[in-house]
């Protein structure tokens, strides 16, 4: 790192901190971007604010962030929404209150741009002021924390709105419970049970699944049938879902007849099975090639008077496929449509990956022009089943299916759908058929360009093949294409991945040796690089150097320090 930091004009001295973590040639690399200042145009708001504030006790209006009209109209959504904040933050800071309606939209609003920390900060403001959210508001805020995985966020809220003397519901602390059980949490999650049900507040069934599941996802499945006997003998109620989350647990370990078993135990326990309950069952069953027992099941769905779904129907579809019973599964299709339900690309996608995979290019197409004609579109997973043919050896064939698809598509150019198959391969980790295909259409006169080069690197480096990435940009230089800044930044984050955020640091070296700047994107990927690497104060270092040489925007640094819990901040 120690000369990564190093073109930076001079003219704010770096920390002795910094410095000694190895990060001044990088910071020195810098150039002079002008980030969103938050004090920028703010003047002007208070100065043309129509609103009159006779006294600390009144009610004031925010600036229209929403509406797009006269003055309005020159400045970005996410300008008119900082200056809602700040005139907020400003006139509660003068001791006003603001107007609970427009303060809630805003909190709303500033959610949905995922500007997390100014969220938290308007509760603040508005706790603070006088003014109570209401419990829709408030526990909207902390399913939002807890979504983005920002769990230690939502339970300090929680903890402020207590302390404040805020009734706490267990839809909020639901809302703490899934986001710690989804990060693999369930001590964490066990406790938090315990402390709010010492608060008088009950578990509803939501709960109960979300735990069972976490438990079974990191513990086992009979881990999590032991927590559910708990629950029952503390006087919990479970309900359907819960077992069903235990039929889930015992397909995914292959614990088939397990797994029935307790399927024909629910009624007595109070819960007859429901459509997802026997999918899971019949998932299981078709994919161990049990067709017997597939069919009774169906046949059962039928007579305790409920009627397949649409997952029904794919889970058919896709093992019959596997099976390679394709043209039984085009007739479970055609009953598909029949019973009123639209075929996907999702419903077609097996069918034609095992075509592919037993190279029978004709019915591949066939399928393809049933797939169009029904306005199935193609998506991600039918680019994917066609790059099965490449794997067999048949890339010319796989190649003029893409071209038909291609002419059939209402897409811009075929320049643009190459482009988009190209993307769609690297994305799944089939980066060796993307190059095959690659070539198939540089020959047809496609000319690649950066995106399609940055979807490949990204594709190499997903796939671990790092010295290949590296490789590819050789060969682009030797063949007088200049790798820009997106290309590099793909190489970047594909280094920083892999845990090799010194690696990374050179090639940003080297990129401005080579007369190519970093961009905000590329000093960001650094910093969640050394933050990945559990170098946090290193990441919290070059985070501030970065924001006070206006590299960095307040936003992504809000972004930044949420997500990885950052605390030496010096915004």
């Amino acid at each position: 790192m120690a000369t990564l930091l190093n073109s930076m004009s001079p003219a704010t001295s770096l920390s002795a901190k910094t410095k000694q973590k190895g990060h001044l040639s990088l910071l020195n690399q810098v150039p002079k971007f002008h980030a969103f200042s938050l004090n920028k145009g703010f003047p002007r708001i208070l100065a043309s604010t129509q609103n009159a504030i006779s006294s600390k006790d009144s009610v004031f209006t925010l600036p229209n962030w929403r509406a797009v009209n006269g003055n309005n109209e020159r400045k970005s959504k996410e300008m008119r929404l900082n200056e809602a904040f700040h005139y907020l933050e400003y006139m509660v800071g003068k001791g006003h209150k603001p107007h609970v309606t427009q303060a809630t939209q805003l909190l709303y609003d500033l959610c949905n741009s995922k500007k997390s920390r100014k969220a938290v900060r308007v509760m603040e403001l508005m706790v603070g002021s006088g003014v109570m959210p209401d419990a829709a508001c408030y526990t909207s805020l902390v399913n939002h924390l807890c979504k983005r995985g920002n769990v230690g966020y939502g339970m300090q809220l929680v903890e402020m709105m207590e302390e404040k003397g805020f009734p706490t519901t267990t839809f909020t602390y639901n809302s703490l419970l899934k986001g710690l059980c989804m990060h693999g949490n369930l001590n964490q999650s066990l406790q938090l049970l315990d402390r709010f049900t010492k608060k008088g507040l009950v578990p509803n069934a939501f709960t109960y699944s979300f735990l069972l599941e976490a438990a079974y996802k990191e513990r086992g499945v009979d881990e999590a049938m032991a927590l559910l006997d708990d629950i029952i003998a503390n006087g919990g109620v479970p309900n359907l879902v819960s077992y069903n989350v235990l039929l889930t647990g015992l397909c995914k370990e292959d614990r088939t007849d397990e797994a029935i078993k307790l399927f024909r135990e629910m009624p007595a326990k109070g819960f007859d099975p429901n459509v997802v309950s026997y999918n899971i069952i019949l998932r299981n069953l078709c994919y161990e090639g049990r067709w017997d027992e597939a069919n009774e099941l169906l046949a059962e769905i039928y007579e305790m008077n409920q009627s397949p779904s649409s997952v029904t129907y794919n889970i058919l579809i896709t093992c019959l496929s596997l099976h390679g019973r394709t043209e039984d599964a085009l007739e479970v299709l055609d009953e598909m449509t029949k019973s009123g339900f639209k075929a996907t690309a999702t419903s077609y996608n097996p069918i034609i990956a095992r075509g592919c995979k037993e190279g029978k290019v004709d019915f591949v197409i066939q399928c393809l022009d049933q797939m169009i004609s029904r306005h199935c579109n193609p998506n991600e997973g039918t680019y994917n089943a066609i790059a099965v043919l490449c794997e067999e050896g048949k890339v010319q064939e796989a190649f003029i299916i893409v071209q038909r698809l291609g002419n059939k598509q209402n897409s811009s150019t075929m320049h643009e759908f190459y482009k988009v198959v190209i993307t769609s391969l690297c994305r799944k980790g089939n980066t060796h058929p993307a190059f095959q295909l690659l070539y198939e259409m540089t020959k047809a006169g496609f000319t690649p360009d950066s995106f399609t080069y940055s979807a490949l690197i990204r594709g190499i480096c997903r796939e671990g093949m790092l010295d290949g990435a590296v490789e590819v940009f050789r060969v682009l230089e030797e063949n007088d294409y200049k790798p820009d800044i997106d290309n590099y930044n793909a190489l970047i984050l594909g280094f920083c991945k892999y845990g090799s955020t010194q690696s990374a640091m050179e090639i940003v070296l080297k990129m401005i040796d080579k007369g190519c700047m970093p961009n905000e994107i590329t000093y960001t990927i650094l910093v969640e690089g050394l933050a990945s690497e559990d170098e946090m104060d290193m990441a919290v270092d070059l985070m501030n150097e970065l924001y006070s040489k206006e590299v960095l925007s307040q936003s992504t640094v809000e972004r930044l320090s949420l997500q990885y819990d950052f605390k030496e901040l010096t915004m």
